[in-house]
């Protein structure tokens, strides 16, 4: 059975770029609500979806590595979604190729080409080209604030996301928590999109093509909550614009940067008021665009992360962490953990 890819154990199999922590970190950019594809497989390994390949990500100090994996024909699925289209022939072909695939998951022959081509994509994903060390300079020198935040949380880099994942995505988000919506936008995924692969069990999908999101005989997916999941149309859009679309100074405002707002940058506006208006929208997202010049919605989403409940624990001393793992390995562990709150 095909593995989840190690750095450790198959290293001449990896590729990688050039990346200092300072300029991206898996582990707070992947898990800080952009995209909700990536799961941590294996300690400091990230899988997901991207460009219609599976990748194992992982890092060190001075290098961003990634692992692409082979397409897998022949996966449970794939029957029910193309067997109409494919003549006995081809069926045929399908399944010696499937038989060519090595246990251990290793990419097969590899081309320059398409080397090439998965380092342009990642590159482009994380968008590598914008310097975030120069980003954090400016924002810092204009924020007192940002600054103390930004000593913690380095490397908080925008993805560059494909927008009809991107807008589907983030029309689940309303309400709902980070693992709510992972396993929202992964049922989408199984119910319509292609499988790629299978990894330890795990199988994984591309994201549904908007003519097969279009089709609304297909089973598997709540139509209703979507559709009901849609009334913040100027956040949504705001996700989209900046994660897709390269409007860097688009700010998606919530519930959540509004009491980021009030509490850490004295924002009154809007203060008697118990939601967001479309001019508190507007009026917000101008303060930070103000405050943190044309890449204003990367700024912003530093703070978002900083503010998840899940990364508190950067916040703390050494001493202060040392002492509350010592009292958590005291404590009988919990049955189940509730989610940060993502509005």
């Amino acid at each position: 059975m095909t593995k989840h890819a190690l750095l450790s154990s198959e290293a001449k199999l990896w590729r990688s770029l050039a990346c200092a922590k300072s300029e991206l970190r898996l582990d707070l950019t992947l898990a800080c609500g952009q995209s909700f594809r990536w799961r941590e497989t294996a300690e400091g390994h990230w899988t997901g979806v991207m460009g219609g390949r599976v990748w194992t990500l992982t890092q060190t100090d001075d290098a961003l590595w990634y692992y692409v994996y082979k397409k897998q024909d022949g996966l449970e699925g794939s029957e029910r979604k193309r067997k109409a289209s494919i003549s006995p022939v081809e069926e045929n072909k399908s399944k010696k190729r499937l038989k060519a695939v090595k246990d251990e998951g290793e990419p097969a022959d590899a081309t320059v080409q398409d080397c090439d081509v998965e380092e342009k994509l990642l590159r482009g994903y994380f968008q590598l080209d914008v310097k975030l060390g120069d980003l954090y300079s400016d924002w810092g020198a204009a924020d007192p604030h940002f600054k103390r935040i930004a000593d913690i949380f380095t490397g908080v880099r925008m993805l560059r996301q494909e927008p009809t994942e991107c807008l589907f995505s983030f029309i689940c988000t309303s309400n709902n928590h980070i693992s709510r919506i992972q396993g929202m936008v992964e049922r989408l995924c199984e119910a319509l999109g292609s499988p790629l692969c299978q990894l330890d069990q795990a199988s994984y999908y591309d994201f549904p093509s908007l003519s097969s999101l279009a089709d609304r005989t297909q089973e598997g997916v709540s139509w209703d909550t979507m559709s009901c999941s849609c009334r913040r149309v100027l956040k949504v859009a705001d996700c989209v614009c900046l994660m897709s679309l390269d409007k860097a100074e688009a700010v998606p405002i919530d519930t959540h940067v509004w009491q980021i707002a009030k509490r850490d940058y004295q924002y009154s506006a809007g203060s008697g008021q118990k939601s967001i208006t479309d001019k508190l929208h507007r009026d917000l997202g101008d303060f930070f665009r103000a405050l943190w010049g044309p890449y204003a919605g990367w700024a912003q989403s530093v703070l978002f992360c900083a503010d998840l409940k899940k990364f508190q624990k950067f916040k703390q001393s050494p001493v202060k962490q040392l002492k509350n793992e010592e009292e958590n390995e005291d404590k009988q562990p919990e049955m189940f953990i509730k989610s940060e709150k993502m509005s």
